[in-house]
């Protein structure tokens, strides 16, 4: 019979979010695997728990998760802990929740601490509809491709970033993005937490003149429907409709495929894109 794997949410700065139910799965488990043993230990020690730790980290991500999977199918259970927060959330836990899926081995969530939830609904932006990203990553061509994207990005997007590279990212966010508002959450559930409502421009001026301190949470609004709708106008101002219809036929898409595809992009109806195509042709059915 196989184990089972716990994906148990440690706190993220206040060690009276730990839950009874989190204390008890930690104690119960046959081991923990966590992303970093000496952080991990100084938690455990509080909460009187003496399960036996393993190492869990991105570095060792593929070769561990086998090893955890053998043991789980071997009937153990085994508790996934990160630094701080849930696992599998900016961290490399989904590996191994794959490699169980994968075994057939049950995985159990136990909720708690997260550091995008709690900036987000703390934050006084949309929280009905929103897109994390974590990090930015370092590579940069990477990055350039996801700073794009978010550019047009209409849901709330929640990003984490390390102090000293907090002004660089808020100065490639208000080019990428413009001056959308946004919320600095800082330090959250300790001693110096603290959320400030600005925009994307205002905290680059701020930040330069105050030396960002403790861990971050970005929260930025999302671009309006009416920015969008306006971008959406400006990108098909100078391309008519048979043009663009054109561009999908010749890229192998049938006339009713590249007409959806035509009528969403523009955000119009089928039918005018039918008239405007139709008109296109001549009595034959052939296009002049």
């Amino acid at each position: 019979m196989s184990g089972c794997l716990y994906l148990v949410a440690t706190p993220i700065g206040n060690l009276e979010d730990m839950t009874f139910r989190a204390v008890r799965i930690l104690q119960e488990a046959d081991e923990i695997a966590a992303e970093d043993t000496r952080n991990s230990r100084k938690l455990l020690t509080h909460f009187d728990i003496h399960t036996p730790m393993t190492s869990y980290h991105e570095f060792n991500k593929y070769d561990k998760a086998e090893v955890l999977v053998q043991k789980m199918l071997e009937g153990r259970t085994v508790a996934l802990i990160t630094d701080a927060g849930t696992p599998g959330i900016s961290d490399p836990g989904e590996v191994l929740v794959q490699r169980c899926y994968e075994a057939g081995i049950p995985v159990v969530p136990v909720p708690g601490a997260c550091a995008a939830i709690n900036a987000l609904v703390a934050s006084g932006q949309g929280t009905r509809r929103f897109a994390f990203e974590a990090f930015l990553p370092a590579e940069k061509k990477d990055r350039r491709r996801i700073l794009r994207e978010l550019g047009s990005e209409g849901r709330t997007i929640i990003l984490y970033e390390a102090p000293h590279r907090l002004v660089k990212t808020l100065e490639e966010l208000a080019e990428a993005l413009g001056d959308r508002p946004l919320t600095v959450c800082k330090e959250l559930t300790k001693k110096h937490e603290a959320f400030r409502m600005t925009t994307l421009l205002q905290a680059v001026s701020i930040f330069r003149e105050e030396e960002p301190r403790g861990e971050y949470v970005l929260v930025i609004a999302g671009k309006s429907r009416e920015e969008q709708e306006q971008e959406r106008k400006d990108r098909f101002a100078e391309i008519s409709i048979p043009d663009h219809m054109k561009r999908y036929l010749e890229e192998g898409l049938s006339e009713k495929e590249a007409m959806k595809a035509v009528a969403g992009e523009r955000g119009i109806q089928k039918r005018q894109v039918y008239q405007a195509w139709l008109q296109t042709k001549d009595g034959n059915g052939k296009k002049q």
